[in-house]
């Protein structure tokens, strides 16, 4: 089968070498960026003079009509015959157009179509990632909306602190996702330059129109440097870092919804619909898409970690190893984009136990912080109002009695200060009202935050 090269060589590739190097099996998803790039390409060409308005008007249309062929092919299927995607579109438009076909690659190399065309792929799919995190940001912001009244325990070392409203730990994960979203645009800004015509790594000695290709492309600028443009691949590398963060994000939202769902907590229940069962316990409805994105979490971190090893050791410019950068962005922005959708779906189909959870806001040691504050507002010390909490928790828990069922005479045995609208402290709207610091979880502030994201959401596309 035809190739890109080989003038040179004597003997074809051995089939083991081809079964090894051969990448139209990964490179494929290339294919609309690729044609795309080649399009912009063939029609700076006759604006340069190098081949003729007839020439271009041939190339375009017969990488139109490879586009329409291939995106219906199996290309799997084809993966033994054709080295990459470049061969496999340039040996197909030759067989639609003839020997025209053979002056596409004018003035270019493999090494900046690739690392072009990536770009190109790489900006829409940040574009749908973005989409993606903005949908999850509604679905919080909507069920923290339609639960906006209830109270949870919030944690710390997994153990019970102090009450929360569930709308603002759900509103938590709506500012990772929003600092999650500036870190895509930051990488889609920083990706902005375009390769093309950098040749194999020296340029070209034609006179070719960079900054044409570029604006037809839509970057905002040629890349400045032929070597850098060619061996760049720390575009790649921000965003599997970026894609690795998001999935820590939702690992994490991922995690506290699962224990949320356990019959130890009870706060939230997930629709049928996002749940299965077991193939022998009858009684089971198990959190799979959850636990699926907390375990491809590991999968984008190793991604990134991956492709930062690939990529420590090689020399400029371009090498063989950087193949090798595909398969795990690939595989790490299909996998953003698929677990961003079944979440927003998830989460706005939970449903939330409210009885359950305010039981467990009734749990006397969530309100020891509260009874640390009402002992400094009586003139208390710090380390003074610290230390006697401390013995009156350790004493409720040695009688096994809550705090809130102590008698006033017990209570006032640990200080004279205490009077009797110390009981007060203990009531789970009392505490969430008095809580006044900005970014608190007093009610009036969370309201006017959910108030806050469900505009601004609103506004995004």
């Amino acid at each position: 089968m035809k190739k890109l090269w080989g003038g040179r060589f004597t003997e074809e590739l051995a089939d083991d070498a081809k079964e090894y190097s051969y990448s139209l099996a990964v490179d494929g998803e290339l294919l609309a960026a690729d044609i795309r790039v080649s399009t912009a390409h063939a029609k700076m060409l006759a604006k340069a003079g190098l081949i003729t308005r007839q020439e271009s008007a041939r190339l375009v249309g017969g990488l139109e009509s490879v586009l329409k062929e291939l995106s219906k092919a199996d290309l799997a299927a084809l993966a033994q015959e054709y080295e990459d995607v470049h061969t496999l579109i340039q040996v197909t438009l030759e067989k639609k157009i003839g020997k025209t076909a053979k002056k596409l690659h004018t003035g270019r190399s493999r090494n900046d179509l690739v690392v072009t065309s990536v770009k190109v792929y790489l900006r829409e799919k940040i574009a749908l990632i973005r989409a993606g995190i903005v949908e999850l940001q509604k679905a919080l912001v909507f069920l923290g909306e339609k639960f906006s009244g209830v109270a949870i325990p919030g944690y710390t070392h997994l153990q019970r602190a102090q009450t929360v409203l569930l709308a603002h730990h759900l509103l938590a994960y709506v500012e990772m996702l929003e600092r999650d979203g500036k870190r895509f645009a930051q990488a889609a800004d920083n990706m902005n330059e375009c390769p093309l015509g950098a040749a194999a790594l020296a340029g070209s000695s034609l006179p070719i129109d960079r900054a044409a290709t570029a604006r037809e492309l839509g970057f905002a600028r040629p890349t400045a440097n032929s070597i850098d443009s060619v061996s760049d691949r720390d575009f790649l590398v921000e965003t599997l870092a970026d894609i690795a963060i998001l999935f820590m994000h939702l690992s994490r939202l991922s995690e506290d919804m699962i224990l949320w769902n356990t019959s130890e907590f009870g706060f939230i229940n997930f629709p049928d619909s996002y749940a299965t069962g077991s193939s022998l316990m009858p009684h089971k409805k198990n959190p799979d898409m959850l636990e699926l994105t907390r375990g491809r979490a590991g999968a984008a971190i190793g991604n990134l970690v991956a492709l930062l090893v690939t990529m420590k050791g090689l020399p400029l410019a371009y090498n063989r190893d950087m193949q090798e950068d595909k398969k795990a962005l690939f595989e790490s922005v299909r996998q953003a984009i698929r677990s961003l959708g079944v979440l927003s779906h998830l989460v706005r189909k939970t449903e939330v136990n409210e009885e359950l959870c305010y039981q467990a806001t009734t749990d006397s040691l969530l309100y020891a912080t509260d009874l640390l504050d009402y002992l400094i507002l009586k003139g208390t010390a710090f380390e003074d109002a610290h230390a006697l909490v401390g013995r009156m928790v350790q004493h409720s828990l040695t009688i096994e009695r809550p705090l809130k069922e102590l008698s006033f005479s017990e209570l006032r045995q640990f200080s004279p200060k205490i009077e009797k609208d110390i009981y007060q402290v203990f009531n789970p709207a009392k505490s969430l009202a008095g809580k006044k610091t900005i970014g608190s979880t007093q009610p009036a502030l969370v309201a006017k935050q959910l108030k806050f994201w469900k505009h601004k959401t609103a506004k995004k596309r």
